[in-house]
């Protein structure tokens, strides 16, 4: 068998499509492998990560092994931190398509969910599960930073979570085809953790004060028509898209096989909603794979 430093692409040019799902213990990442796996993906659990190298060699030389597969590595196996780095970039620099999926949660959702199944924290060495989970998340920052897709679980159950990684990955034709996400929001609901490029729309004339315009959404054409039809948001689109054309070149060249690119109003129901439609047309007519989705739409009746 060969060692970890021949690990490549084979003759036959067989592509290899991997996901590792890590992030904070707690947030879901047993969840998350369970949806891959219904997505058809060959699916592992806390493969040591030393092993990945030769696992994705054995897949790439057998006719028979699965073009594409989902693991689970985190801070269980004690050498992982020390050797994602040189690993997953190693792995890419021969060919590999590997994209690292992060979940992360709140805190204090973290503890209720430990608290709930009464499992025991794997960095919580004194029965303090906050203490724990705080060493861990100072432990991730770096691996955080490094990943290529962040969710965010705090207000997800067990079935919008595995929805979420349903609707991001069912899509996917290639991870190493840059996949443009377009995701409208709320500002008063936070700002995406997870977005690349984030545009304020706020400045636009809202529909929300206009009587027969309140109770719709930007999916309608009333309302679209509205944001749409303001001078500001021809200027507006205009320029975003000058900026948009520019940029996607760039992330492509590093590399990059998801980008996120976030609008926000006040609610996340009328002017952003209607903007991320109308930029998602855009792209799509340009042959760009784009994923369109509204965070807060429903938020806001």
């Amino acid at each position: 068998m060969a060692g970890p430093e021949s690990c490549g692409q084979s003759d036959k040019g067989r592509l290899v499509q991997t996901v590792v799902i890590t992030g904070m213990s707690g947030s879901g990442k047993s969840t998350a492998l369970k949806a891959f796996e219904d997505l058809g993906y060959y699916c592992v659990d806390n493969l040591p990560i030393a092993l990945l190298p030769e696992f994705l060699l054995l897949t790439d030389n057998s006719a028979e092994a699965p073009t594409k597969t989902a693991l689970v590595m985190d801070v269980r196996e004690k050498s992982f931190l020390d050797q994602y780095r040189s690993i997953f970039t190693r792995i890419r620099g021969n060919g590999f398509h590997l994209e690292v999926l992060f979940l992360d949660c709140r805190d204090e959702i973290i503890v209720r969910r430990f608290s709930q199944t009464r499992r025991r924290h794997p960095l919580d060495r004194t029965g303090d599960i906050l203490s724990g989970i705080r060493e861990e998340r100072n432990r991730l920052r770096g691996l955080r930073e490094f990943a290529d897709r962040i969710i965010d679980t705090s207000n997800f159950n067990v079935h919008q979570l595995r929805e979420a990684v349903i609707t991001l990955y069912s899509s996917r034709k290639r991870l190493d085809h840059l996949m443009i996400h377009v995701m409208s929001f709320g500002f008063k609901y936070g700002v995406p953790a997870d977005a690349n490029i984030v545009f304020d729309v706020r400045f636009l004339p809202n529909p929300y004060f206009v009587p027969e315009l309140r109770h719709l959404s930007g999916c309608d054409k009333e309302v679209q028509d509205f944001v749409l039809g303001q001078h500001e948001t021809a200027e507006f689109n205009k320029r975003l898209t000058s900026l948009i054309d520019f940029l996607i070149p760039q992330y492509r060249r590093e590399g990059k096989s998801y980008l996120v690119i976030a609008i926000g109003c006040t609610g996340g129901r009328h002017r952003s909603v209607s903007i991320a439609q109308w930029l998602k047309s855009y792209l799509t007519e340009k042959n760009e794979e784009v994923l369109l989705s509204h965070r807060d739409m429903q938020l806001e009746e």
